[in-house]
């Protein structure tokens, strides 16, 4: 038995697809959840970067696993997401998740490093 990738994601995604196209309210909150999405995840990188201070030999490898994360999401999401619809919307889920997943991480290093010691 031979599984396709873009079979599965077509059966997940195409669903998504047909809502967003019923009417403009819906491509409007489908674009304006991913801007959101974006905005947070940039915002919470952002700062926990900056809350780690300076860069030394402790806060370089948080930042660089950190960077590792968000190649490891932006290529997930390349093989997940379909290519022939909607790829506007899907490159800004893709990083929207990047930055959002990256963040999520440099809080819970955060907490770890900050908190508990």
């Amino acid at each position: 038995m031979k599984i396709n990738i873009s079979e599965i994601s077509n059966a997940i995604f195409y669903p998504l697809k047909s809502w967003a196209e019923q009417s403009p309210g819906n491509w409007n909150i489908l674009i304006g959840s991913g801007f959101v999405l974006l905005l947070v995840g940039g915002i919470l990188t952002y700062v926990f970067h900056k809350k780690m201070g300076k860069a030394d030999e402790r806060t370089m490898q948080i930042s660089l696993k950190s960077t590792f994360i968000m190649l490891c999401v932006v290529i997930l999401c390349d093989i997940i997401f379909p290519k022939e619809y909607m790829w506007q919307i899907f490159f800004l889920f893709k990083y929207s998740l990047a930055f959002l997943v990256s963040g999520m991480y440099l809080a819970f290093r955060y907490k770890i490093d900050f908190f508990t010691n």
